[in-house]
């Protein structure tokens, strides 16, 4: 293709612009961020993801922490895949033939160019799940990441539940409520959802082995009608960062408020 065909690049973002824009709407140093971000909605930005990592790194700052959900997708139980869905004759194959998840190797690319390159960082931490891992950078990136249950993946003995007595926050750039892995934890504490039987590869004393673990039917769809609530309520706060629209939160009001609006949307039959 000529050079002709290609569309100029009339406006550059670059390091620089991204730390102003994330301390416009909010971000301070010390706080432990749990990221979600589309590449794309910010624009050209010079360096490309490196340098986002970069900006959101020097803003939390040395007592700060970065925190991303590298989730493997794919090393689940097939029977539940959408996305698309695998013919039943399939199930048994993909079971005994998908990898071991390995933090440093595992396909996580669904997750952006952001995400991959926080886990490629030297220094990062990274929880062990074979679909709900968590990578993290900074102070609490340890503390976060040491404890994560095969059973309940998203709940109380997880990375979100390290979160929830921190000081954090979370940060949507370019992307919706939908994208918020923390909202998942007031799934769990609302009982509103089933439970169901899940599967993963993992591997242990070296060997690769399928597992089966217990979980929730987790439904991030409904967490876009929450934020809208959530806006309502003044507990969200807005800005630009590059050229995406960007939304700063607390984590534990979010999960409080995912919890409640379950609750009271799903009550428990006595």
């Amino acid at each position: 293709m000529s050079s002709s065909n290609k569309e100029l690049v009339r406006e550059v973002v670059t390091k620089t612009d991204i730390v102003n824009g994330l301390r416009q709407l909010g971000v301070l140093e010390g706080m432990v961020l749990e990221v979600h971000a589309s590449m794309r909605s910010l624009g050209y930005v010079i360096g490309g993801a490196q340098t986002v990592v970069d900006a959101l790194i020097d803003v939390v700052g040395f007592d700060g922490t970065v925190v991303m959900p590298i989730q493997a997708s794919e090393n689940t139980e097939p029977s539940f895949w959408e996305n698309p869905p695998v013919d039943r004759s399939l199930w048994k194959k993909v079971r005994e033939s998908m990898p071991a998840f390995k933090p440093d190797e595992s396909d996580i690319s669904n997750m952006g160019a952001i995400a991959e390159n926080l886990n490629r960082r030297p220094g990062a931490y990274r929880s062990y799940h074979p679909s709900c891992a968590f990578v993290t950078y900074g102070k609490y990136g340890k503390l976060i990441t040491q404890k994560q249950s095969l059973d309940y993946a998203l709940s109380e003995e997880s990375p979100l539940g390290q979160m929830y007595q921190l000081p954090s926050y979370v940060l949507l750039m370019g992307v919706d409520f939908d994208r918020c892995t923390a909202m998942h934890l007031g799934e769990y504490r609302s009982n509103a959802r089933q439970v169901i039987l899940q599967g993963g590869a993992i591997e242990e004393n070296g060997y690769r082995k399928w597992v089966k673990y217990l979980d929730l039917a987790l439904d991030s769809d409904e967490f876009v009608e929450i934020g809208r609530k959530m806006e309502l309520n003044n507990m969200v706060r807005e800005g630009k960062v590059g050229h995406s629209d960007c939304k700063l939160f607390r984590l534990a009001e979010a999960v409080d408020f995912t919890a409640e609006y379950l609750e009271r949307k799903y009550p428990m039959e006595v």
